[in-house]
């Protein structure tokens, strides 16, 4: 399956799945070959089949990243009422998750753009004192290029999604 073709389908779930659980998972490499998996909630995909993430709080993956930039993000819509429309019906109405392969980039201080969108992101809670004691000063970010995609597969509720 081509990533190019299918980008506007990935972009929509990895929106939903972050819409559900607020955040996606990004797996790296250590340094002794073992995966690390980080929550990351600062995660925006382009049109390009590339996305951007702020690196805050993200001690191990920042390096492991730095010393081998191969990563997995993985999202999944945990939405209650998609996953029990979909047992009702026997059917996904829409796939349920989705994995992405690429690599990232190294630190780069974010653009006003990029600081406005993780604002607009945040802004609902921003009233609350653990939204504002975590969710402040963003600065940088890392890119990410994606080469590869992998549905999140149920064999027999999934017809015809991708």
């Amino acid at each position: 399956m081509d990533i190019g073709d299918n980008w506007n389908k990935i972009k929509e779930v990895v929106e939903r799945g972050q819409r559900s659980t607020i955040y996606c998972s990004i797996a790296s490499i250590n340094v002794d070959g073992m995966p690390n998996v980080t929550p990351i909630g600062t995660v925006f995909l382009r049109d390009d089949q590339t996305g951007y993430y702020f690196d805050h709080y993200t001690t191990s993956l920042a390096k492991n990243l730095d010393r081998d930039p191969r990563l997995c993000l993985s999202s999944v819509d945990a939405g209650k009422f998609f996953w029990f429309k979909s047992f009702l019906k026997g059917q996904f109405t829409a796939p349920p998750g989705v994995r992405l392969y690429g690599e990232a980039s190294s630190l780069r201080e974010a653009s006003p753009d990029e600081i406005e969108l993780i604002e607009a992101r945040v802004r609902p809670t921003k009233w609350l004192k653990g939204s504002r004691l975590l969710w402040t000063d963003f600065t940088h970010v890392r890119d990410i290029k994606f080469t590869k995609y992998r549905p999140v597969t149920y064999p027999v509720m999934m017809e015809g999604l991708w």
